[in-house]
């Protein structure tokens, strides 16, 4: 099931990943506000998981997200290749984009994201259900142990921050630095393998 997943990644045009990845967005933001109607008694309700002037956005936020990515980093180094292999995913989305194009995706998955799953789930739910459904909704990691321990270990992490922060945006934010230096990652990585390919490919051609 994971080769014939990483076929069917393989097998998408550029703009049919992106095409599939902005409707998976706009599909959870319109589950998040058809829930958020059903579930809170009022609008005020709803603007209580925002606080926008709130230390913990910098402090506990950026500084979490920043140290997942560095954990991670770290892991990459040490680990063997293939427990990061998601079917070739992550990839494809980020290596042909240009910084700004990995900010904007970033923002728009950790938006709806966080407002579905920590929002609106998790503030009616629970941590425990929110966290597992957002792991079980990252299809693609079922299919790796590594990833799938990964992704629910990152799920109740960033779930227990919103529940003593109580602060959608402080997780919003943590979320987005996750993707965006992730994708960075995968975009320097990408541009550093071309340039290899490209000087291998010159010196053959110089003999």
């Amino acid at each position: 099931m994971g080769k014939r997943y990483a076929d069917i990644i393989k097998e998408l045009t550029d703009k049919e990943l992106l095409f599939h990845l902005y409707l998976t967005q706009l599909l959870i933001l319109s589950i998040s506000l058809i829930l958020s109607i059903i579930l809170f008694n009022n609008i005020e309700e709803f603007q209580v998981l925002f606080v926008f002037y709130d230390i913990n956005i910098l402090v506990i936020g950026a500084a979490a997200g920043a140290a997942v990515v560095l954990i991670d980093i770290g892991l990459m180094k040490v680990l063997p290749e293939k427990l990061y292999d998601d079917g070739g995913l992550n990839e494809k989305i980020f290596q042909n984009r240009s910084f700004l194009h990995i900010a904007f995706i970033a923002a728009v998955v950790a938006f709806s994201e966080e407002l579905l799953f920590r929002g609106v789930i998790q503030t009616h739910f629970g941590l425990a259900i929110s966290s597992l459904i957002f792991a079980f909704v990252h299809y693609r990691y079922l299919f790796n142990w590594f990833l799938f321990v990964n992704i629910i270990t990152l799920s109740f992490l960033i779930g227990y921050i919103y529940h003593i922060t109580n602060n959608l945006l402080v997780t919003i934010v943590m979320h987005f630095l996750i993707d965006f230096l992730l994708g960075i990652l995968i975009r320097k990585r990408f541009l550093k393998k071309s340039e290899r390919i490209a000087e291998e490919e010159n010196v053959i051609n110089d003999h």
